[in-house]
């Protein structure tokens, strides 16, 4: 999640990325200056939507641009400003958090009651779409596989078929419920595996799209068991197991 702090510090984050598009050019005669008023509040809005700032009064709002942007006397010290923006900022992110869980919970007690899902001990759910005629692999083994993992609403996330190429991995090193729902398989199979927020990303959820306490859907096909997980490592676009500050992506 990326931690807004004052309007400076949104700045230097808008501006060097819409710097890396330009290319380099010398006009044969000068350009007039461009306004960046409507850009640069249009990006700001967008970064604060996606931090969950939404509810802003735009009078206080406005009051401390300009009050920043002219050097003029301000309300309060920019220490203390960052200090409010990062306790609304955690405000906002236990809301997202709590409400995704309600959302979650209420989803995989409706799907739990579907004709072919399957819910295991630990709170997987798993429909069979294919059934294999393989091996099962072990939680020591390396698998193939295809996969495309989807958020509740329908938005896809990850997707091998996408980029056109299997995921090879150790089932050691992955998110708890793929490491499960693998070994339910046989080669040649295809499941949908729902996954409760423990058994994937859980509270701290995984970069910028999938949020706190998110329930992932993953249909996956075992394609084979390859190498030992010991001389195998994980590639980067496999479903890393949550590490306790930062999740691979």
């Amino acid at each position: 999640m990326k931690k807004l702090a004052i309007i400076a510090c949104c700045l230097a984050i808008v501006l060097p990325l819409a710097a890396q598009d330009q290319k380099p050019a010398v006009p044969a005669t000068p350009a007039a200056p461009a306004d960046p008023s409507y850009a640069l509040g249009m990006l700001l809005g967008a970064n604060m939507k996606s931090n969950g700032l939404t509810d802003v009064k735009l009078d206080d709002f406005m009051a401390g641009f300009k009050a920043g942007i002219s050097g003029g006397e301000t309300k309060m010290s920019q220490s203390e400003a960052q200090s409010e923006v990062q306790a609304a900022l955690s405000a906002a992110k236990e809301k997202k958090s709590a409400d995704n869980l309600a959302a979650g919970k209420a989803f995989l007690a409706a799907n739990g009651k579907k004709a072919g899902v399957t819910v295991t001990a630990s709170g997987l759910q798993y429909e069979v779409l294919t059934t294999g005629t393989g091996a099962k692999p072990s939680a020591s083994d390396t698998v193939k596989v295809n996969y495309e993992g989807k958020l509740i609403d329908g938005k896809v996330f990850d997707s091998s078929y996408a980029r056109g190429e299997p995921a090879t991995f150790p089932l050691s090193n992955i998110i708890p419920g793929w490491t499960e729902g693998l070994q339910l398989m046989q080669v040649g199979g295809k499941y949908r595996f729902y996954l409760p927020p423990e058994l994937a990303y859980g509270e701290q959820g995984a970069g910028d799209t999938i949020e706190p306490n998110s329930v992932l859907v993953f249909d996956v096909e075992l394609l084979a068991i390859e190498t030992p997980a010991a001389s195998t490592p994980t590639p980067a676009d496999a479903p890393a197991a949550a590490p306790a500050e930062t999740p691979k992506n």
